[in-house]
């Protein structure tokens, strides 16, 4: 099982989620921040539990190359 968690209100718009894992993030055309596709929103923490295990690879070159650091991965 894979978790994927994005902030999305501190989001800044630079794409490189959605350019490491476009299977999991696209870019809002609204307002140009990251989508983190089929995931839920708490308290704006957007969450997608996945089992997938190759969603990991992609999802964590995702949170490294984030510049401000809004999304974490966990494989549990």
């Amino acid at each position: 099982m894979v978790i994927i968690t994005l902030q999305r209100d501190k989001c800044i718009g630079c794409n490189y989620c959605a350019e490491f894992a476009p299977e999991y993030f696209r870019m809002s055309k609204k307002d140009g921040k990251s989508v983190l596709l089929k995931s839920t929103d708490k308290k704006g923490f957007y969450t997608l539990k996945t089992p997938l295990p190759d969603a990991f690879e992609p999802c964590e070159k995702a949170a490294k190359a984030c510049p401000v650091k809004i999304i974490s991965v966990k494989e549990i």
